[in-house]
Order: C-alpha cells, then structure tokens, then sequence
C-alpha cells in the first residue's frame, strides 16, 4: 500500500480544450496519465489529485474526465482546483454520494490512509499583479487584488480548519496536507498555510497549480521547519505520479 499524488489534469473529453499551447509537455497528456498511474499505482494504492480535473464547467459536461479516473487504478481522491468550476464547495456531500465507492471529493472533510489523516482545501495565494522596474525586480503590487486575496485565504484556512477539527476528533494524529494553490507566492516565506501545517505537525505539505518551468519555483519546495513540501504539478512531474508515503 502506497500514498502517491499528482495534479493538474486538465482532462476535456467533452469540452474541447486542447493544452498544447502549453508546451511540448501536454502533447497526448492523456495518454501519459493513463500509462505512468497505470504503471506505478497499484489497485491497493491511494492516489490524491490535487486539482484542475476538468475544462468542463458543469458536471454534465465533466462526466467523462471523471470516468476517465475512474478507470484509473487505486482509490481516487480528488482535491478542488481553481479551474473546477463543476464542484460548487456547498455541493461536495452530494458528489461524495453520487460517486460513493468510485472517487471521493476532499472538501471540509478528510480521508484517512493507515494511522494517517488526508486534510486539504483548495488553498489560494497571491499571484499579483507585481510591478516590476527595468531590471525586473518587484517594486510593488496591486493593493486591491492583495485585500481581496486576503479574504479568500482566510474562507479556505477556515475549510482547512475544519479538515483538521474533524479529523483529530476521529483521533487522528498524524497528517498529510494537501492544497492545490502552492502555500507561499513569490515573495512569501512563510502564510498561513505552512502556519497550520507547522501547527499540526504535518509531514508533508503537497500542492500543484505551477506550470512552466519558469513558474516550477514558485513557492517552497524540499524540507522547510522539518515539513516536506512537494510539488506535484503533471506538467513538473511529466504526468508521473509522486510517492508522498510508502
């Protein structure tokens, strides 16, 4: 039995959304997704993915992607991306019963893996805009976007907080935390995120959204106050699935 996670699928069977604009990396993305899980996750595995399902903005229009991970092997876990418009937050208990025994949706809940408890949120950070000088160096950013990013963070480390209420409740005491949205931006060593994540003593803080190799360095990545951070991006990782716990 093994824990691995990857993110940012961006799958579209249904809405045509092709991602090779993109880079060279999304040619035929689908079809690395189905070989690399199907050679590295077994059926007993645990598989989180940490976001960006599908291009289809309601869930009729997202059917296929998720049979898609359906069909893929382990038990699949589904974290809500920014680009998951077919998963209203409110809704999350209905999907957990439609899709009950298929995929299970990690929103203001959590799901346990051996003495483990899985907690995430989508999370949200800063992305700017930043204000740069001739040399490219940031002078400053844009205060309004800055106030209303800071409302976001606090409605999901609210999500988060109750991830983590139920779980301890349920007697956990060991975590993985699971975000789509990095933990810092740019500029940021440290937010409220690996905050909670220092609080709870989680052993691992795993995230996604960063595409490109020039945004691959977004936010933290290795062991940072004795967490292990990791980025599971498709696009970073070539669509291969990456060992959170063995």
């Amino acid at each position: 039995m093994a824990l691995y996670a990857l993110g940012d699928l961006h799958l579209s069977f249904q809405v045509h959304k092709p991602m090779t604009p993109f880079g060279r990396v999304w040619k035929n993305h689908e079809r690395k997704i189905e070989k690399y899980v199907n050679r590295i996750v077994k059926p007993e595995d645990t598989l989180v993915l940490t976001g960006d399902h599908s291009w289809g903005r309601k869930l009729a229009e997202c059917r296929e992607d998720l049979e898609f991970i359906e069909r893929l092997p382990g038990r699949k876990i589904l974290l809500r991306g920014n680009h998951d418009m077919f998963w209203d937050a409110k809704k999350t208990e209905r999907l957990n019963q439609e899709y009950a025994g298929r995929l299970f949706f990690l929103q203001n809940n959590f799901a346990a893996y051996g003495d483990y408890a899985l907690v995430g949120t989508k999370g949200y950070t800063f992305e700017g805009p930043f204000y740069l000088d001739r040399w490219g160096n940031i002078t400053g950013w844009d205060e309004e976007r800055e106030i209303q990013a800071e409302k976001l963070v606090e409605r999901e480390m609210t999500r988060l907080r109750e991830s983590f209420r139920q779980a301890r409740e349920a007697g956990f005491r060991k975590y993985i935390l699971f975000l789509h949205y990095p933990p810092t931006n740019i500029l940021e060593e440290t937010s409220p995120f690996t905050e909670i994540a220092e609080e709870y003593g989680v052993t691992a803080v795993v995230y996604s959204h960063c595409h490109g190799e020039r945004r691959f360095g977004d936010s933290i990545r290795g062991d940072f106050h004795g967490i292990r951070y990791m980025l599971v991006s498709g696009d970073f990782l070539d669509f291969r699935p990456a060992l959170v716990l063995p």
